[in-house]
């Protein structure tokens, strides 16, 4: 490349279609763990599946063992918080809006709690499923919910693979050089490890990577977007900013690629010629990383 063009075409031009590991897929472990926490319960749920006197048959499970009640949430509700209290709207047509508390959590079940969660049961859809014997076992059942929820950390662990990737070259660069190195580096960190005063643009800010050559700190941050959005513009202009805030005193290392720029170039292009420094993956396999550093 002769000039800065060329160099953010090349950018553009070698972005990466994808940084899916298998990792990105189902935390397995983390599936069975959750279920086995509440496998005694399920299966002494499964004692209804089929029954034909559902509703008294409920009852008198319940009533044996009060415990059970605390896992039915989990048959239907997964918001990653084990919610157990509930404020239903179950009626709003008479102009009033009308709930209903529903909490699973008591220690002590009356007769009136015990018809409230049958309720529950009956409204959420759950009854149904379990005598219609579509499921033949609920254990199974939450195996599969289980998997479904982790499903959702999709977009956490693509960013996590992302500084997986990073990692592995600026740990093989720090032992080359014998430099050193934090991951998910507050201001605070920085200042208890190594003494230097690094400001921040927000207090929630955690810089990526962080690298000490013994002269002066690198400063890392990374992303991967492999579709477009609205959010690829804040991103670019939020780094701009953070170039900023750092004021030169620190050497500022942007590492960003996917797709998603493909279409989002315009913001890419007014930090790539503000900042100093914006590589991509390829730019990193080619050893830009190394030159920099």
């Amino acid at each position: 490349c002769q000039n800065e063009d060329e160099v953010f075409d090349y950018l553009i031009s070698n972005l990466k279609p994808s940084i899916i590991l298998w990792s990105y897929f189902v935390n397995w472990d983390k599936v069975f763990n959750n279920t086995k926490k509440i496998e005694i319960a399920l299966n002494n749920l499964n004692y209804l599946i089929g029954k034909e006197d559902f509703d008294n048959e409920f009852k008198f499970l319940i009533k044996e063992n009060p415990e059970i009640a605390k896992v039915i949430p989990a048959l239907v509700v997964r918001d990653g918080s084990n919610t157990n209290k509930f404020n239903i709207l179950v009626d709003y047509k008479n102009k009033k809006l009308v709930y209903e508390e529903y909490d699973f959590s008591k220690k002590e079940i009356t007769d009136g709690d015990i018809e409230k969660y049958l309720t529950f049961v009956k409204e959420s859809g759950l009854k149904d499923l379990i005598i219609s014997q579509k499921i033949k076992n609920l254990v199974d059942y939450m195996i599969g919910v289980e998997a479904g929820l982790d499903s959702n950390g999709r977009k956490n662990r693509g960013g996590h693979s992302m500084e997986s990737i990073i990692d592995f070259f600026i740990k093989d660069i720090c032992e080359s050089k014998e430099y050193k190195y934090l991951k998910e580096a507050t201001s605070e960190k920085i200042k208890q490890e190594w003494g230097y005063d690094v400001p921040v643009d927000k207090s929630s800010r955690r810089y990526d990577f962080v690298i000490n050559t013994g002269k002066e700190l690198v400063i890392f941050e990374t992303n991967f977007y492999g579709g477009s959005g609205s959010k690829l513009k804040s991103t670019a202009g939020e780094y701009r900013d953070l170039f900023n805030v750092l004021n030169g005193k620190y050497k500022f290392i942007w590492i960003t690629d996917g797709y998603g720029w493909k279409s989002t170039a315009r913001p890419l292009r007014e930090t790539f010629n503000h900042n100093d420094y914006l590589i991509s993956l390829n730019m990193v396999e080619k050893g830009v990383l190394d030159k920099i550093i």
